[in-house]
Protein backbone atom coordinates (compact mmCIF):
# COMPACT_ATOMS: atom_id res chain seq x y z
CA UNK A 1 0.00 0.00 0.00
CA UNK A 2 1.63 3.26 -1.13
CA UNK A 3 2.12 5.79 1.62
CA UNK A 4 1.25 3.32 4.35
CA UNK A 5 2.98 3.46 7.69
CA UNK A 6 5.90 1.00 7.70
CA UNK A 7 6.39 -0.66 11.08
CA UNK A 8 9.00 -3.18 12.10
CA UNK A 9 7.91 -5.74 14.69
CA UNK A 10 10.48 -7.07 17.14
CA UNK A 11 9.13 -9.68 19.50
CA UNK A 12 10.97 -11.03 22.47
CA UNK A 13 11.24 -11.62 26.15
CA UNK A 14 13.32 -8.47 26.68
CA UNK A 15 14.77 -10.12 29.78
CA UNK A 16 16.15 -7.51 30.11
CA UNK A 17 15.98 -5.10 27.20
CA UNK A 18 19.51 -4.07 26.23
CA UNK A 19 21.43 -1.80 23.89
CA UNK A 20 21.54 -4.56 21.26
CA UNK A 21 17.73 -4.47 20.95
CA UNK A 22 17.89 -0.71 20.51
CA UNK A 23 20.78 -0.85 18.03
CA UNK A 24 19.14 -3.42 15.74
CA UNK A 25 15.87 -1.49 15.87
CA UNK A 26 17.52 1.78 14.88
CA UNK A 27 19.52 0.01 12.16
CA UNK A 28 16.32 -1.56 10.80
CA UNK A 29 14.56 1.81 10.76
CA UNK A 30 17.35 3.25 8.66
CA UNK A 31 18.01 0.25 6.39
CA UNK A 32 14.37 -0.64 5.72
CA UNK A 33 12.86 2.84 5.68
CA UNK A 34 10.63 2.11 8.65
CA UNK A 35 8.59 4.78 10.38
CA UNK A 36 8.98 3.04 13.73
CA UNK A 37 9.62 -0.29 15.41
CA UNK A 38 7.20 -1.88 17.84
CA UNK A 39 8.80 -3.95 20.57
CA UNK A 40 6.35 -6.70 21.45
CA UNK A 41 7.28 -7.70 24.99
CA UNK A 42 6.14 -11.30 25.31
CA UNK A 43 4.20 -12.39 28.39
CA UNK A 44 5.85 -15.79 27.91
CA UNK A 45 8.02 -17.30 25.20
CA UNK A 46 6.79 -20.79 24.20
CA UNK A 47 10.36 -21.79 23.35
CA UNK A 48 11.68 -20.57 26.70
CA UNK A 49 8.90 -21.64 29.07
CA UNK A 50 11.26 -23.64 31.24
CA UNK A 51 13.35 -20.56 32.02
CA UNK A 52 13.32 -19.98 35.75
CA UNK A 53 15.23 -16.71 35.54
CA UNK A 54 12.49 -14.87 33.64
CA UNK A 55 11.72 -11.53 35.29
CA UNK A 56 8.06 -10.61 35.79
CA UNK A 57 6.35 -9.04 32.77
CA UNK A 58 6.08 -5.60 34.42
CA UNK A 59 9.82 -5.53 35.09
CA UNK A 60 10.67 -6.54 31.52
CA UNK A 61 8.21 -4.01 30.10
CA UNK A 62 9.70 -1.21 32.22
CA UNK A 63 13.20 -2.26 31.14
CA UNK A 64 12.15 -2.06 27.49
CA UNK A 65 10.59 1.39 27.93
CA UNK A 66 13.73 2.69 29.59
CA UNK A 67 15.96 1.27 26.85
CA UNK A 68 13.75 2.56 24.01
CA UNK A 69 14.02 6.10 25.32
CA UNK A 70 12.82 8.71 22.86
CA UNK A 71 13.70 6.75 19.74
CA UNK A 72 10.99 5.85 17.22
CA UNK A 73 10.46 2.63 19.15
CA UNK A 74 7.06 1.84 20.64
CA UNK A 75 7.12 -0.62 23.52
CA UNK A 76 3.93 -2.67 23.51
CA UNK A 77 2.08 -5.32 25.46
CA UNK A 78 0.23 -6.35 22.29
CA UNK A 79 0.42 -10.09 22.90
CA UNK A 80 -0.87 -9.66 26.42
CA UNK A 81 -3.67 -7.39 25.21
CA UNK A 82 -4.64 -9.67 22.31
CA UNK A 83 -4.35 -12.82 24.40
CA UNK A 84 -1.97 -14.43 21.91
CA UNK A 85 0.93 -16.70 22.73
CA UNK A 86 2.39 -17.52 19.33
CA UNK A 87 3.80 -15.13 16.73
CA UNK A 88 1.62 -16.58 13.96
CA UNK A 89 -1.53 -15.72 15.95
CA UNK A 90 -0.27 -12.28 16.95
CA UNK A 91 0.59 -11.38 13.36
CA UNK A 92 -2.78 -12.56 12.05
CA UNK A 93 -4.61 -10.38 14.56
CA UNK A 94 -2.33 -7.38 14.01
CA UNK A 95 -2.76 -7.55 10.24
CA UNK A 96 -6.56 -7.58 10.69
CA UNK A 97 -6.59 -4.79 13.29
CA UNK A 98 -4.10 -2.55 11.50
CA UNK A 99 -4.76 -3.28 7.84
CA UNK A 100 -3.36 0.09 6.76
CA UNK A 101 0.08 -0.61 8.27
CA UNK A 102 2.80 -2.42 6.35
CA UNK A 103 4.46 -4.67 8.94
CA UNK A 104 7.93 -6.15 8.61
CA UNK A 105 8.98 -8.90 11.04
CA UNK A 106 12.43 -8.25 12.50
CA UNK A 107 14.32 -11.33 13.57
CA UNK A 108 17.79 -11.75 15.01
CA UNK A 109 19.88 -14.33 13.20
CA UNK A 110 19.91 -16.43 16.38
CA UNK A 111 16.15 -16.94 16.00
CA UNK A 112 16.46 -17.92 12.35
CA UNK A 113 18.28 -21.08 13.44
CA UNK A 114 15.14 -22.44 15.15
CA UNK A 115 12.51 -20.65 13.04
CA UNK A 116 11.26 -23.99 11.74
CA UNK A 117 10.25 -24.88 15.31
CA UNK A 118 7.87 -21.93 15.56
CA UNK A 119 4.17 -22.68 15.35
CA UNK A 120 2.94 -21.75 11.86
CA UNK A 121 6.35 -20.69 10.62
CA UNK A 122 5.43 -21.28 6.98
CA UNK A 123 2.34 -19.08 7.34
CA UNK A 124 4.47 -16.37 8.97
CA UNK A 125 6.95 -16.51 6.08
CA UNK A 126 4.14 -16.21 3.52
CA UNK A 127 2.21 -13.45 5.28
CA UNK A 128 4.85 -10.88 6.23
CA UNK A 129 8.23 -9.71 4.95
CA UNK A 130 11.00 -10.88 7.29
CA UNK A 131 14.24 -9.00 7.88
CA UNK A 132 16.93 -11.12 9.51
CA UNK A 133 19.38 -8.99 11.44
CA UNK A 134 22.95 -10.02 12.18
CA UNK A 135 23.88 -10.03 15.85
CA UNK A 136 27.46 -8.97 16.49
CA UNK A 137 29.26 -11.69 18.41
CA UNK A 138 26.74 -14.38 17.50
CA UNK A 139 28.37 -17.42 15.92
CA UNK A 140 25.73 -19.22 13.85
CA UNK A 141 28.27 -21.89 12.92
CA UNK A 142 28.34 -23.00 16.57
CA UNK A 143 24.65 -23.90 16.38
Amino acid sequence: MAGALRVGLLGGSFNPAHSGHRAISLAAIQALGLDEVWWMVSPGNPLKDKATDMAPFAVRFASARAMAGHAPIRVTAIEQRLGTRYTVDTLSKLQRLYSRIDFIWLMGEDNLVNFDQWKGWRHIAKSIPIAVIARPGYDHAAQ
